[in-house]
């Protein structure tokens, strides 16, 4: 049964059976995940889980052994990395993979390669820079020399830049202070309503994804655990006990 939901928004991502190997190791096992408009879906899981692999698979990085993905509609699982942002998917990486030699404002118009209407460049600049105005205030300096929390804040920006209708993250709030973790998940609620995004989020902060989320998927060693509303998520012993320390 679909997640009530879904049926009030229009599905966007959706992924079935999807298996992934190295070699011949598989990372990903009959993995079905969806995702919709407007909408927050965590992933949540342990170190190796396979959580990584997932956002890789659906941005073309690496190639399912079975299974399909798609994104409205079409299917995307053989696409390459440049369609798939082209058709609306951008990601922001772990650990962010900035430019560090280069302008804030350079790295903003790297996530802008692929497009060639300057008008519409020019608009998500500014609502970038509406949404992050330390940007705008640091435009001219090297990424290098801001902090974390401006570094991600840089990272959801160059992804903006590309237009997307989803935005893949992988683990926003990595080696940030808390108090800059809350901000960055209160950002990635406001892109959400404000930008006209949905939004997948991977995250080992069990307690922080699922807070901000309508609803997640737990993946333990490359299978789904559980599925369910975030908020029924974040109750649930077994979650409780193995992800949130209560």
């Amino acid at each position: 049964m679909k997640p009530i939901w879904e049926n009030l928004r229009v599905m966007m991502l959706e992924i079935k059976q999807l298996e992934v190997k190295y070699d011949l190791i598989s990372a990903l096992r009959e993995v079905s995940v969806s995702a919709s408009e407007n909408t927050i879906t965590t992933i949540v899981g342990s170190n190796g889980a396979g959580k990584t692999t997932l956002l890789k698979t659906i941005s073309g990085l690496l190639r399912p052994a079975s299974g399909e993905i798609r994104f409205l509609g079409n299917r995307i699982d053989n696409a390459s990395p440049s369609k798939i942002v082209k058709m609306g998917i951008s990601q922001v990486p772990e650990g962010r993979e900035l430019f560090p030699r280069i302008s804030v404002y350079d790295n903003l118009m790297v996530g802008a390669y692929l497009r060639s209407d300057k008008k519409g460049i020019n608009r998500d600049l500014d609502r970038i820079y509406h949404h992050f105005p330390i940007l705008k205030d640091r435009r001219r300096q090297l990424a290098r020399n801001l902090s974390g929390g401006e570094q991600q804040m840089l990272a959801f920006g160059r992804a903006l830049m590309s237009g997307p209708k989803m935005l893949l993250l992988d683990e926003p709030s990595i080696g940030l202070a808390p108090v800059i973790e809350q901000k960055i998940m209160e950002t990635i609620s406001t892109l959400t309503q404000e930008e006209d995004v949905g939004v997948v989020l991977v995250e080992q902060n069990a307690a922080l994804a699922l807070s901000i989320a309508s609803y997640g998927y737990v993946l333990e060693q490359g299978s789904l655990a559980l599925k369910g509303p975030a908020e029924d998520l974040i109750k649930d012993d077994s979650v409780r006990a193995a992800y949130l320390g209560l």
